[in-house]
């Protein structure tokens, strides 16, 4: 049985709570320890935040198999949106997250004058076309809809997928940051900008949609086989990370952690669990 807690706090109680945390913090604290320089206890518990799927499961298979043997005490706390990780980890009320990849941290620590940096990637998770009324991409006609995160990077990468598929072009130079402005030719298609982790949930209400790996597989969607496109894994920018706030990398239990998800045992899990679905990316971050 799992005994990870789950965070659904709103961003309000988040920054009040780590108000109270920084201003009753001691060296045994992440916020403290961040501010005063100590060096952490490694018998403390690492706490890392997480998406629920596959994040979380990947950190559970690691606490319940590998965390003991290594002498690491992990804590694993679910969060259920992209923002919350990062704010957790940038006030010390966690010590390190598992959730996003390089572009989306990128363009949240500019927006957010937030010093979170990636430790080791562990996998990717294809991002896909779905759709519940056709059954191939040749049948999206002119007019029909199609609904994209919402957020910089991930609607950049979404429209890369639908330009990669002939279903859009793009104008010479759309990046990774592309937005709907950025379409050349729609080929008649009608795009709604819906927030990532709802998009399974409006597949109901357009006749396709971009959903991110992650939720995909909450959504009982199973990448490999369900979309009608999937992002290739060769070459991919869009490896998920371990990270931790800017001078935390050689904390001894994230390095401990970082071995450990990289390890032969979590590869096997990631390749066995989800057949295709979620892939190996071990490396450094580049």
């Amino acid at each position: 049985m799992r005994k990870n807690t789950k965070l659904t706090v709103s961003a309000a109680a988040l920054g009040a709570l780590a108000l109270g945390l920084t201003a009753c913090g001691t060296a045994s604290d992440p916020a403290a320890r961040a501010d005063s320089g100590a060096k952490a206890d490694e018998s403390t518990a690492l706490v890392v935040a997480a998406s629920p799927t596959p994040h979380a499961d990947i950190l559970t298979y690691v606490k319940d198999n590998l965390a003991k043997k290594a002498g690491l005490n992990l804590e694993v706390k679910e969060f259920t949106d992209y923002v919350l990780p990062n704010t957790a980890t940038e006030s010390g009320q966690v010590d390190a997250n598992f959730f996003q990849h390089k572009p989306y941290l990128d363009d949240f620590n500019k927006k957010n004058n937030t010093h979170i940096v990636p430790v080791v990637n562990v996998h990717l998770e294809p991002l896909g076309l779905y759709s519940k009324k056709v059954k191939d991409l040749k049948e999206l006609k002119p007019g029909q809809s199609v609904a994209v995160p919402n957020d910089t990077t991930n609607e950049g990468r979404a429209l890369k997928l639908l330009a990669d598929n002939g279903l859009i072009t793009l104008k010479d130079g759309a990046g990774t940051a592309a937005k709907l402005s950025d379409i050349k030719d729609s080929k008649g298609l009608k795009f709604k900008e819906i927030e990532a982790a709802t998009l399974p949930r409006a597949l109901n209400d357009v006749d396709a949609a971009v959903i991110n790996g992650n939720y995909a597989i909450e959504a009982d969607l199973k990448p490999a086989t369900d979309a009608l496109a999937l992002e290739k894994a060769e070459g991919n920018p869009y490896a998920n990370f371990l990270a931790v706030k800017q001078g935390n990398e050689k904390d001894a239990r994230v390095q401990k952690l970082a071995q450990l998800l990289n390890s032969p045992e979590v590869k096997k899990f990631i390749e066995d669990k989800y057949a295709g679905s979620v892939v190996p990316a071990f490396g450094a971050v580049k």
